[in-house]
């Protein structure tokens, strides 16, 4: 096959980020059997402390629960819906949402970093625009709020009703004008 062919055919199937359903506490199997597939795939993981009756561990928790994000073309569509575990796409539209890139790049940067993060499905309010000009997150947009009585970032996740909260230092934000 031809550069020329090549080009043409990863033109012709491009590759998007689309959020996925899964069966309850399904998700790391699910992320398994896709990328056992060949399909890329994330699920963004936090530690959590874990208490049961006479013990304590820190454990690995999906993010949002449910919730996985496959990076395919049209052609891999009813693969990902055939993997055990996933039960559907979620729609936004009357079509299966697609998640742009720098949104699944900013959900993997804070799941990197050791800033705090925070999921909600809380509509917040609107604040001032701001980019980060230091730090882990530099060069990131969004919106400076204050929930719970601390300074957030807020960035939110179209399409499927979630927001990502990030506590940055205020002085690492400069306002867009």
């Amino acid at each position: 096959m031809s550069k020329a062919d090549e080009q043409i055919k990863i033109n012709t199937y491009p590759y998007h980020w689309y959020a996925c359903y899964t069966v309850s506490r399904a998700e790391k199997k699910a992320l398994k059997q896709l990328q056992d597939a060949g399909i890329e795939a994330y699920l963004p993981l936090q530690r959590r402390l874990h208490q049961w009756k006479d013990r304590k561990k820190w454990v690995e928790v999906p993010l949002i629960n449910s919730y996985i994000f496959v990076r395919i073309t049209e052609k891999e569509y009813f693969n990902v819906l055939n993997t055990n575990g996933v039960v559907r796409y979620i729609f936004f539209e009357g079509k299966a949402a697609t998640i742009p890139d720098w949104q699944i790049e900013t959900l993997k940067l804070a799941m990197a970093s050791e800033a705090e993060t925070e999921i909600t499905t809380e509509k917040l309010e609107a604040g001032e625009p701001i980019v980060v000009k230091q730090g882990p997150f530099i060069g990131l947009h969004g919106e400076m709020i204050e929930y719970k009585g601390n300074k957030k970032i807020k960035i939110q996740i179209e399409h499927i009703g979630h927001t990502l909260l990030l506590t940055v230092p205020v002085g690492f934000v400069e306002k867009i004008s």
